[in-house]
């Protein structure tokens, strides 16, 4: 019997971010201790503010609207800013450098360590086409350094998501646009397709997405028409979803806080919105860390939910690469 594991998300974010539980495989007990909410599992916000005449005061009523953003959104949040030194990367294998400053414009040494790393660098293409998780180094000065792969020339979008070492902190998701000069040809969405087919290996994503109502998604690993029962543990987990909203790219990560190991990985999710979005999911097995990507489509509210469909993966298009620092 498959285990589901719920996680709470952005639970402050009601309607404009996903609220998503995700299990992992046969229930054989947690990878570790299960992790507490953060790196992108954002705690609920206090009440607003309200000033003698009823209304919410300008900078608290600031702070709360920045707080119940997706993540993602903004370069800028409680305080903290992603400084990218380099916004226009040339194309291909390149080094991407940055910082998060405090609101000093001090360049931030300390983080807490989420799932293995201080701090998870996510970078991809604004048509969701290149998806890369990279792990960088940071060096004494609080500047962060990655080799990255950017095949094609186009607008892109880095995502920091890390927790400052203050007490109190709570998880921060910033993103900010990189440019990569030259001739610019978008690509579509992937078609959609039952299965995902990666490095031999083909996932299956099954179930429904409906905006503002809880519903399962199922991911199966196979490989050879084989059930993969033996999945590795990857930064303390058998498997980690990033979702990122077709248009603007809301960013939601998530990780499995116990479970596994396959074959088969499942997660409950609530979309923020009707629309489309692509999902990426890592699993790591052999040794080697590989990246399923899914289109699915989130219907609309009150409506029958929209059956989940998928993309191809790493073989199809320039789904996923990992980095590691």
């Amino acid at each position: 019997m498959n285990t589901g594991v719920k996680i709470t998300a952005f639970a402050a974010a009601l309607a404009a971010t996903f609220g998503t539980a995700y299990g992992v495989g046969k229930g054989v007990g947690p990878v570790g201790e299960p992790e507490k909410a953060g790196h992108g599992e954002h705690a609920a916000q206090e009440p607003e503010k309200k000033t003698e005449d009823g209304h919410a005061g300008h900078e608290e009523g600031a702070t709360a609207a920045a707080s119940s953003l997706p993540g993602g959104l903004q370069i800028s949040q409680d305080g903290y800013t992603l400084a990218l030194d380099t916004p226009t990367p040339a194309r291909g294998r390149t080094t991407l450098k940055f910082a998060i400053k405090d609101a000093a414009g001090k360049k931030v040494t300390a983080f807490t360590t989420e799932h293995g790393k201080e701090l998870h660098f996510i970078v991809a293409s604004r048509d969701l086409n290149t998806f890369r998780h990279l792990h960088p180094v940071k060096a004494a000065d609080g500047t962060w350094s990655v080799d990255a792969d950017l095949p094609a020339a186009g607008g892109y979008k880095a995502f920091a998501d890390f927790k400052p070492a203050v007490k109190g902190a709570q998880g921060i998701t910033l993103g900010a646009d990189l440019s990569v000069p030259g001739a610019y040809a978008p690509k579509p969405l992937p078609a959609a397709a039952p299965t995902a087919t990666v490095d031999g290996y083909q996932v299956r994503l099954g179930g429904v997405l409906d905006p503002g109502k809880a519903g399962e998604l199922r991911l199966t690993v196979t490989k050879a028409g084989k059930p993969v029962t033996d999945l590795e543990p990857y930064l303390g987990a058998y498997g980690h979803l990033v979702a990122l909203r077709d248009g603007d790219l809301a960013y939601l990560h998530v990780h499995p806080n116990e479970g596994g190991p396959g074959p088969d990985v499942s997660f409950t999710a609530t979309a923020p919105s009707a629309g489309t979005y692509r999902l990426f999911l890592d699993f790591q097995h052999e040794g080697k860390v590989r990246t399923a990507s899914f289109t699915v489509t989130a219907g609309t509210p009150g409506k029958a939910p929209a059956p989940v469909t998928s993309g191809t993966g790493e073989a199809g298009h320039d789904a996923g690469a990992h980095a590691h620092g």
